[in-house]
Order: C-alpha cells, then sequence, then structure tokens
C-alpha cells in the first residue's frame, strides 16, 4: 500500500491540490521549525551536562513560543546608513527560497506539490537563492561586519555548491532520474546511502557548510564579526533570519532523507511517518556535529572544500559512472562493501594530504 501513488491532481483538481500542499507545507516548515528549536537546545544541554529550557510550559516545551512573542515586542531599529529597502526585504528573500524547496519533497508516493522531472535541478538552484538574502542583509546594513559575514556566506556556495552538485550527481546516475519521487521508488531494494557512503558524507559536510552550520559557522562567528551578517537586524527581522536558519536544516535534512535514506519508504509504519523519522534523525545528527566539533577558521573553511571535497567528489562520481555502466540494471549488494571500502581508503588518504598552515590569517 506503501507504493500505492496518489492521482497528480488529489484531493481532487489543480486548485485544490495546490491549496493543499501549500498549506501542508507551510504548516510542516513553521511547526517542524519550532520543534527542531526546542529539540537543538534540550540535546544540546544534555550532550553538555547542562539543563536547557525547562521553565515555559511543561519541559519548557513553550520556550520557542515564547520566544517568539519577546522578538515581537522588540522595537525595530533600522540604521540611518542603511539601505531601507534593502534591508527590509532581505529576511524575504532569504525566506521564501528555503520554503520552495518542499514543492518538490515527496511525502508519501506522489504526496508533493509538484513533481518535476528536474527535481534536484530545482532544489540546487532554489536553495541557492537564500544566499542572495544573506548577501543584501549584510551589504544594506552598512556595516563592515555585516559586510564581511554576507561576503563569506558567498564565498561558502560558490565553493560547497560544486561538491554538494557532484555529489548529487552520483544519485542521479544511479535512480536514472531527476525527481525526487522517482529517486525514493528507486530505493525499493537499497538505500542510496549503501551504495552512495562517500557521496553521502560530502553531500551532508557541504550541505551544513552552504547553511551555517557548526563547524562551519563562519558568516556570524561571534569571535569576529559580532553578529556578522544580521548584526544590525532587531526584531521581527531578526527573527526572520533565525527562522531562515533552522528552516535550512530542515530542508537538508528533507532532501539527505529523501534521496539517500528511501525517503518516506519504511515497513509497517505509515510512509508519512517514515519520512519524519528519517528527517528528525538526520537533524540530530546536525546537532551532534555541532556538539562535537569545534568552529574552523576562514581558510580552512575555504581549503576543506577546494582541496578536499572537490576531488573526492569528482573520483566517487568517476567511480559511480563506472559502476553505473557495469551494472545497468541495477547495482548488486557485493558492491555496497566495496564502496564502504573505497571511501575509507579515499577519506584516510585525502586526509594525509590535506593541510592548511596554522600560523595567523589576517582578514
Amino acid at each position: 500500500m506503501a507504493l500505492k501513488a496518489l492521482p497528480p491532481d488529489w484531493p481532487g483538481g489543480f486548485w485544490w491540490h495546490w491549496l493543499f500542499f501549500t498549506v501542508l507545507v507551510l504548516a510542516f516548515v513553521l511547526g517542524m521549525v519550532m520543534a527542531v528549536i526546542y529539540t537543538e537546545r534540550r540535546v544540546l544541554a544534555r550532550m553538555q551536562s547542562r539543563l536547557g529550557p525547562n521553565r515555559t510550559g511543561p519541559f519548557g516545551l513553550m520556550q520557542a513560543v515564547a520566544d517568539a512573542v519577546k522578538v515581537l515586542l522588540k522595537e525595530n531599529i533600522v540604521p540611518a546608513a542603511s539601505d531601507k529597502l534593502v534591508h527590509w526585504l532581505a529576511p524575504l528573500v532569504a525566506f521564501a527560497p528555503v520554503v520552495m524547496v518542499f514543492a518538490v519533497v515527496p511525502f508519501a508516493n506522489g504526496a508533493l506539490l509538484a513533481d518535476l522531472n528536474i527535481g534536484i535541478l530545482y532544489v540546487i538552484a532554489t536553495s541557492s537563492i537564500a544566499s542572495v538574502g544573506i548577501f543584501m542583509a549584510g551589504w544594506s546594513s552598512g556595516n563592515k561586519y555585516s559586510l564581511l559575514g554576507g561576503m563569506r556566506d558567498v564565498a561558502a556556495i560558490v565553493s560547497y555548491e560544486i561538491p554538494l552538485v557532484l555529489a548529487t550527481l552520483g544519485v542521479v546516475l544511479v535512480a536514472g532520474s531527476l525527481s525526487l519521487n522517482q529517486i525514493v521508488l528507486a530505493q525499493q531494494d537499497i538505500p542510496f546511502i549503501l551504495v552512495q557512503p562517500l557521496g553521502f558524507l560530502l553531500f551532508f559536510t557541504a550541505a551544513c557548510a552552504e547553511i551555517n552550520r557548526s563547524p562551519f559557522d563562519l558568516l556570524e562567528a561571534d569571535s569576529e564579526l559580532t553578529a556578522g551578517f544580521h548584526t544590525e537586524y532587531s526584531g521581527m527581522k531578526f527573527a526572520m533570519f533565525y527562522l531562515v536558519e533552522y528552516a535550512e536544516a530542515l530542508a537538508v535534512s528533507a532532501v539527505i532523507a529523501t534521496i539517500f535514506l528511501g525517503g518516506w519508504q519504511g515497513p509497517l509504519l505509515p510512509p508519512w511517518l517514515w519520512f519524519l523519522i528519517k528527517v528528525v534523525f538526520m537533524f540530530l545528527v546536525m546537532v551532534w556535529v555541532r556538539a562535537t566539533m569545534p568552529r574552523v577558521r576562514i581558510d580552512q573553511l575555504m581549503a576543506f572544500a577546494w582541496k578536499c571535497l572537490f576531488p573526492l567528489a569528482l573520483l566517487n562520481l568517476l567511480l559511480t559512472a563506472a559502476e553505473v555502466a557495469l551494472w545497468p540494471a541495477s547495482i548488486p549488494w557485493v558492491v555496497i562493501p566495496i564502496n564502504f571500502a573505497v571511501a575509507a581508503v579515499l577519506i584516510v588518504l585525502w586526509s594525509k594530504f590535506y593541510k592548511v598552515g596554522w600560523g595567523r590569517v589576517e582578514i
């Protein structure tokens, strides 16, 4: 029953389909953002031997609501030297593309707003637009720290988009489709994380760097740039950037769950519940990395993309292309241990080649 697809106009006609899934996507994003904010605070507190939110509501569950009310009541301060219109538009430009990503992410077989035959390309192109909003915020603030934070975002996007796309191409080669729904259906026998272990690690790392997750959160490095690109933002506009950060993490978790973990597929439980479990699991992995890894420097951030991830992504793509050429119908299980062994060897060897100077770096 899980493989039975919903008709493309469900629940009856184009406009009802559009209305239902638009409301579903917005409710899912906003509701899950509040849930993952609370989850990250509690999990980080547990990992760092502290309490976390535990006062507002039972077990601190209403802390995110209290924070939302607080920022709504704060004064909206706009710098006198800023570009007022661009300063106002920046949070909207950053937030809209993140929500648009979920238009092609299937919650079940056929349960998505639009099953595009170029779904992966749409996700990559749309998600990159968020960096325009961040750069608009940095440039329009009239603050050198904000401008540097925006410039760092553009540099990170340009650098890490290349290994991310190359890692995604490995999945496209194996699935034979750019549609996210078809990629999930192609994982009925083998989830692609087993066929593409190195591709999964490359995609996860590059995506975390693009969305400013620790240890790559140099866009708002408090030790160098005060608060980075949103230094001059307050009130609701600051809350929008805060919302964007967690919505991007949610979007990355959803895309990884879709293209590497089999999406909504799974035994016994409803498809949408399997999808939700995998999304939450990937977000918890991000929290684990944030609690474990120290922040890197800006030169290390750039060098890691070009000296480490980029060549590994090229090698992974070549290996995947060779496997697809040898087994065009379906890749056999015997390839899985070989791919894991190759990934381990490449990571160990590249860690020997990857060197970054440890002297003082002036920015």
